[in-house]
Parts: structure tokens; sequence; C-alpha cells
């Protein structure tokens, strides 16, 4: 069974910087497309970013982009969220999962169980 871990959240002052890791184990990692996904209370969980396997081809929902910067690294089983420029509307907890082409703000993961998440919270 995939297992997915993910680390890196914190608490950061609006304007301030985190890197999301999300390690994988238990899959075969490196041809599946991957996504970060995040939950609001009592929201859905809805990709914010994804990006493809074969060419690294990134994804990102309007309210991240040119701040938030996804990357995977296939022989680590990793893959990354740069978060730049945070704002206090990004604390929520974030996910990752694999993800399933086209890309959509509504995509969901496609492996069969999630991990525990990292909660990113920016204070103003």
């Amino acid at each position: 069974q995939v297992q997915l871990v993910e680390s890196g959240g914190g608490l950061v002052q609006a304007g301030g910087s985190l890197r999301l890791s999300c390690a994988c184990s238990g899959g075969t990692f490196s041809v599946y497309h991957m996504g970060w996904f995040r939950r609001a209370p009592g929201k859905e969980r809805d990709l914010v970013a994804a990006i493809t396997w074969t060419d690294g081809k990134a994804y990102y929902v309007d309210s991240v982009k040119g701040r938030f910067t996804i990357s995977r690294d296939n022989d680590k089983n990793t893959v990354y969220l740069q978060m730049n420029s945070l704002q206090p509307e990004d604390t929520v907890v974030y996910y990752c999962n694999a993800v399933l082409w086209p890309f959509g703000e509504t995509s969901n993961g496609t492996y069969g169980s999630w991990g525990q998440g990292t909660q990113v919270t920016v204070s103003t």
C-alpha cells in the first residue's frame, strides 16, 4: 500500500516562504503524475498544483500562479511545493497524492490513501 508522508508546514508571516515535501513509498512513484492538494475546514480537498511524470510540466490554480512552484525528484520518490509570498488565505492543511491528467481544481487523488497532511499557517 502506498504511504505518503507530507512535511515542511509551519507558521509563517505573510509574505514568507515554506517548502513542503512529500515522500512516497510502496508505489511506482516515477510513472504517476503528482499533485499537491489543500483542504480548508468544511470544504472539499482541491488540487493546487500538479506535475507530470513524463516531462515535468506543471499546472497551478490561478490563486497560486507565480507564487508556488511544484517539483519532483523521482530518485527520491519525493514531490515538493515551494511556497513564496504566502498569504493568510493559504492557511490550510496540504496533502499530496497521485493525480490523473487532465488536471483541474476538482481533480482527486488516485492513490487509495492519503497522508496526514501538513498544516500551513500564515499570520498577518
